[in-house]
């Protein structure tokens, strides 16, 4: 494995014959995650390549429609198989509280209500009952969120909820820091093994942020409208990025390039056009 400090290697998708979607935190807006789906569809058919989809985690919480949003992201594991769920940490306490049941009030105080309100309807008072329902009624919801990865390389690119700490090689992580890390990861300057793709840290203004070492694609969708995904064509390793917005149209963003002296980690355009 390549060390966390030296320049991510120039490794070629060339034998994919697919192109790779990687999607920002949801946060239970089904709405828009949807949207995104169908334009991933429609792409795929336009251009006859497949689709390999990494939700990079945070599906449930916040918003309105968790179970919704569980239930496109299996559709799309079953459609689209070399597709990924990445643990973002909201997932992890909503899975714990599913099964373990280690976390349960950390996870009442970080958005349970909304999670438990769209899977089992509005109610003054949930109990661990109510848990044991879900995890009867939804068993597919269950086994996606624990077949759940911490992290995918594909390429140069590894795929992570929150980012990777940059003194540790990327297969010798702590889970607290592939679900949680902010700072010791997003200010680090230089070159990694990888060029990390993640969610987590909201951007503001809501746009994909790139620097040497990073992709950020979190637009805070549930309060934005903005839910973000950063496309790979695997022949040319060029990326584009798109974004909903509140008219329901999808559109090519333009992300902010953050050139720290160390250049920037993808070719990618800067215009914007609406879909």
């Amino acid at each position: 494995m390549t060390s966390a400090s030296s320049r991510p290697l120039e490794m070629n998708l060339l034998d994919l014959q697919s192109t790779v979607c990687a999607i920002g935190d949801v946060h239970g807006r089904s709405d828009l995650l949807e949207t995104l789906i169908k334009f991933i569809d429609e792409h795929s058919t336009e251009t006859r390549r497949r689709p390999r989809v990494y939700f990079l985690g945070d599906i449930v919480d916040r918003g309105p429609d968790s179970r919704g949003a569980m239930d496109i992201v299996c559709e799309t594991l079953k459609r689209w198989p070399e597709s990924r769920l990445l643990l973002g940490n909201h997932d992890f306490m909503f899975r714990d509280a599913l099964t373990e049941q280690r976390f349960v009030e950390d996870w009442f105080m970080r958005g349970a209500a909304t999670t438990l309100a769209s899977y089992l309807g509005h109610s003054d008072c949930f109990t661990f009952d109510d848990l044991h329902e879900i995890k009867e009624r939804f068993e597919d919801h269950v086994e996606v969120l624990q077949s759940a990865s911490l992290s995918e390389v594909l390429g140069r690119y590894l795929f992570v909820h929150a980012g990777i700490d940059p003194t540790r090689p990327p297969n010798d992580q702590r889970l607290a820091d592939v679900l949680q890390i902010r700072s010791r990861f997003l200010d680090h300057v230089g070159h990694l093994s990888h060029v990390v793709v993640h969610g987590h840290s909201p951007s503001t203004p809501p746009l994909p942020i790139v620097t040497e070492n990073r992709i950020s694609l979190d637009t805070n969708a549930v309060y934005t409208d903005v839910l973000t995904m950063a496309m790979i064509d695997t022949d040319s390793n060029r990326m584009q990025f798109y974004s909903t917005d509140q008219s329901g149209a999808v559109r090519a963003t333009a992300p902010v390039l953050v050139n720290r002296g160390r250049g920037v980690a993808c070719n990618c355009p800067t215009h914007q056009k609406v879909y």
